[in-house]
């Protein structure tokens, strides 16, 4: 038998405890032997191993590899600037490095935010008295007392309970208060017994006594805290994507250098100038520039999506929200507002809305008994929230309460509270005595159930009258009705007493005065959300631990099922094997509900067995391990708990479903624009690599030093790059379907059109203006130039801004791959115009400043080059715009970026 099945007297006794508790020397022996209760750190990767792997993953090797080149070739041939570029390889790998681990640390607030949850003070009762311990103390065998409004330290069985209800949310994901009793219980799960207190929940109303059973790692509360820690975080496809590009990258630049050292030794390249210009090729095919640009793409993304209210925690998530296939989210306080809120009233025959006895005084009038007992039957405190006056404690009590406070007048709460008979489990209602002149009265409410068999009256027209079988009938069809709308229903009585009435004969002959039917009501937004969700063709699976009745009614009232959804329960889920799980998740319209913490995640791992992308929303401790396990996690800032925030990669500060979807669309714009600097990356890379072919197969000299590359990549080209990383969504973003699993960053469309069309254009304007400054200079082929020769110098230069020039030109064709460069006209992106600012001001630095020209190997221009590279920027233009015409017709009723 489990400790909740066993009677009071059995289970003190299975821990060795007694009625007293334990005594002081027993306590710490325990302490010594379970351990302090608090949340232990797991053993995990050092941090400092951690941020070792920013710099050792494989792109950044590939950098470092072409630094440790760079460098041997400066050691083998000094002076040729190779040490320039090794140099500035390694700031780059430092630099973005740096920039990612940030992210990393956040894991390590996790088990501290979990603490904060736990009470540092607790009430025990040790050596036969009660003492006031720290929390960390509690050990199992304590016996506790606790009472509204205290957090609950440890997993406890209830020994004692007056009018206990707790909030189990931060376990379980229930929205409402659960009341509990002490009697022994037939239910299995831990978290379903009702006399089970857990740690990190929170006592809504009452006081009890209970027996501590299981603390720190051991409880329900702890092993949510291992399984957050332990669950791995899920690769963003971003990274699986640059990686799969790093590894075509190296292997193309390492093979095209291997290739033409081979070349440069047949044709009789001395072998140190060959392995120098290999270094140059493998330096011209590796994009530096790449992960610094998607880097600072993506934090500007993270400032977009910050004033959409949508906080980037893990930069790779903002584009792994754009790639979500399926958004797992939970209902309490993602969907609906986390308040409970009075839906509908049965007052005599009328079913109404609670604003309509605003409006009609005269109901209110004839029904002020009702409102007055939902005034005054409750466990309420009075505090402040924001500086002004609020009531705290059961939001359902609250919500009855504040409905009440609109229709009566201050002085009818005027009264004296003599007298309680508190809710427990089996009598399912609360009855409240008050005195007032005209004598006591005593006000109740509770399940209908519960309440309706005590009523032998029913209020109408302001009078009590008999209350027959027809209409006991009537109230109960409403209760069934108001119950298929998800509502959690109340019933509402009272009666006056008399002098002579004795204690256990007062809820008796009651009156009915009417029913509530109350629900958390759906973000207005949501609806929306969910029907942007459905068009953009994103899957929104509602994971719960609240009743199912309740979460099919909101479910059908956001739009997000039908009538007839397929509801499974925690229960039910428990008994489906994994590909059951898998089968079932094919429905059409599924639910989860009363779901538990490792339940929820196994539906994420379910869901990405399928291959789906997932977006996981939640609040609670129990949604920790969730939010973690998936793709992206996405924590509410404002109910959320700081465990839920510290586990998510993203935050929504209004706590709006509807700002996912903002969040989603500027993720698509991420993986769009993300291709859209890579092709302007590689069409560079093209142009510079056909100089260093040429120099292998014609016997040419070198068109294009690497430290002139290097300038291109880090300097000339980074900031119109980064431009084109932050162009808007294009038209019908939200109208196409996620991307394939299989679409790849780079894909061979993207490669022909960087590397064989744009590439081979400015490629051809480079060599040219490369050999119009050697013809003009009197040059003949064959013939040998020193290095540091002005005509040298002055070629190389014209080949340098050859490629700046047309790349000025190809930023603004790359803004879309099928759109009109002229369509999409000049501005709208000022990051753009400041980059191609940027871009002319460097070229025209490198080649007229002195000192400039000495870091660079370059001379001044004259005039004519410009303007012998005009026709070359049009012939790109125009070359460009003819195939996005072509693709336009092949394309045509299609959403394209």
């Amino acid at each position: 038998m489990r400790i909740q099945q066993f009677s009071v007297e059995e289970a003190i006794a299975s821990l060795r405890s007694t009625p007293q508790g334990l005594s002081s020397a027993e306590a710490r022996r325990r302490l010594l032997e379970y351990g302090p209760n608090r949340m232990e750190r797991i053993a995990a990767e050092p941090l400092a191993l951690r941020f070792l792997k920013e710099f050792t993953h494989f792109f950044a090797l590939i950098l470092w590899a072409a630094a440790a080149l760079a460098f041997l070739g400066e050691w083998s041939a000094p002076g040729e600037g190779m040490a320039k570029v090794g140099y500035a390889i390694v700031a780059v790998i430092i630099v973005s490095g740096i920039f990612s681990f940030w992210q990393e640390y956040r894991v390590e607030r996790i088990l501290a935010e979990l603490q904060k949850l736990l009470p540092r003070q607790v009430k025990v009762q040790r050596d036969g008295s009660l003492t006031q311990l720290p929390a960390e103390e509690v050990v199992p065998g304590d016996l506790l007392t606790l009472e509204q409004g205290d957090s609950v330290p440890a997993d406890c069985r209830l020994v004692e309970v007056f009018g206990v209800r707790v909030n189990n949310a931060t376990i379980t994901g229930e929205s409402l208060p659960r009341s509990c009793d002490a009697a022994p219980s037939a239910e299995h799960e831990l978290i379903r017994s009702r006399n089970v207190l857990l740690a990190g929940t929170s006592m809504v109303a009452g006081q009890a006594r209970a027996l501590a059973f299981a603390t720190g790692m051991h409880s329900e509360f702890g092993k949510i805290a291992r399984l957050a820690q332990t669950v791995e975080k899920e690769t963003s496809p971003l990274r699986v994507e640059l990686a799969r590009l790093s590894r075509v990258i190296a292997a193309l630049a390492v093979a095209i250098g291997v290739l033409f050292f081979g070349v440069g030794l047949a044709i009789g390249i001395p072998v140190w100038k060959d392995f120098i210009f290999s270094i140059g090729i493998i330096v011209a095919m590796v994009p530096e520039g790449l992960l610094p640009t998607v880097t600072l793409a993506l934090v500007l993304a993270t400032q977009r999506m910050a004033k959409r209210n949508a906080l980037i925690r893990y930069l790779p998530s903002v584009e792994a929200l754009g790639a979500a296939t399926v958004i797992c989210t939970d209902k309490t306080g993602t969907l609906t507002q986390n308040r409970m809120t009075v839906k509908q009233l049965l007052l005599g025959d009328a079913l109404v809305s609670p604003e309509v006895f605003l409006q009609q005084r005269e109901l209110l009038e004839r029904n002020r008994p009702f409102f007055t007992i939902a005034r005054r039957c409750h466990d309420l405190r009075e505090g402040r929230e924001r500086g002004e006056p609020a009531l705290r404690g059961d939001p359902m009590e609250t919500a009855l309460a504040s409905m009440a406070l609109q229709a009566l007048p201050p002085e009818a709460a005027q009264g004296t509270k003599v007298d309680e008979i508190p809710f427990d489990a089996e009598r399912m209602r609360l009855s409240i005595v008050f005195a007032q002149p005209q004598g006591r009265t005593l006000y109740c409410k509770g399940a209908p159930e519960a309440i309706l068999p005590l009523c032998d009256r029913i209020l109408l027209a302001g009078e009590a009258q008999a209350l027959d079988a027809v209409r006991t009938r009537r109230i109960h069809a409403t209760v069934a009705q108001m119950a298929e709308r998800g509502l959690r229903v109340l019933a509402l009585a009272y009666r006056p007493l008399e002098a002579s009435v004795r204690r256990q004969e007062l809820e008796q002959h009651l009156i009915f005065a009417g029913l509530a039917g109350l629900e958390d009501p759906p973000r207005p937004e949501v609806p929306q959300a969910v029907r942007r969700c459905r068009a953009a063709g994103i899957r929104v699976i509602m994971v719960t631990g609240d009743h199912p009745l309740t979460a099919a009614a909101i479910a059908r009232e956001i739009g997000l099922v039908g009538e007839h959804p397929h509801v499974l329960t925690g229960e039910q889920l428990n008994a489906l094997s994994d590909t059951q799980l898998r089968i079932a998740l094919d429905a059409p319209e599924i639910i989860f509900a009363r779901v538990a913490a490792d339940q929820k995640s196994r539906i994420v791992e379910a869901l990405k067995r399928k291959r789906h992308v997932v977006a996981v929303t939640g609040d609670g401790v129990n949604d920790a391990p969730a939010l973690k396990s998936a793709h992206v996690g996405i924590a509410m800032g404002i109910s959320g708990t700081d465990v839920a925030k510290e586990a998510a990669d993203v935050v929504l500060l209004d706590d709006n479903f509807a700002s996912i979807v903002s969040a989603v669309e500027e993720g698509r714009a991420v993986f769009d624009n993300i291709r859209k600097f890579l092709t302007y990356i590689l069409a560079h890379n093209a142009a510079e690599l056909v100089p260093y072919l040429g120099f292998a197969l014609f016997t040419i000299p070198l068109p294009l030093t690497p430290i002139q590359i290097l300038a291109i990549d880090m300097g000339t080209d980074s900031l119109t790059a980064l431009g084109l990383g932050t162009e808007r969504a294009g038209p019908g973003v939200m109208q196409r379907p996620p991307r394939s699993h299989d679409e790849r960053l780079m894909n061979w469309s993207l490669a022909l059109r960087a590397y064989l069309f744009l590439g081979l254009i400015e490629a051809a304007a480079a060599m040219a203006a490369f050999f119009f400054i050697l013809r003009g200079a009197g040059w003949r082929y064959g013939e040998a130039l020193a290095a540091d020769s002005a005509v040298y110098l002055q070629a190389t230069t014209a080949c340098l801004t050859a490629i700046v020039a047309m790349q000025v030109v190809n930023v603004f064709l790359c803004r879309s791959r099928v759109r009109s460069a002229l369509s999409a006209g000049l501005g709208g992106n000022r990051l753009i115009l400041w980059g191609v600012l940027l871009e002319v001001s460097l070229i025209l630095l490198i080649d007229y400043v002195p000192a400039a020209n000495r870091l660079f190997g370059t001379a001044p221009l004259g005039g004519d080059v410009w303007l012998f590279l005009v026709p070359f920027a049009l012939a790109l233009l125009a070359l460009e715009e003819l195939r996005k015409w072509f693709a336009r017709r092949m394309l045509a009723g299609q959403a394209t970026p």
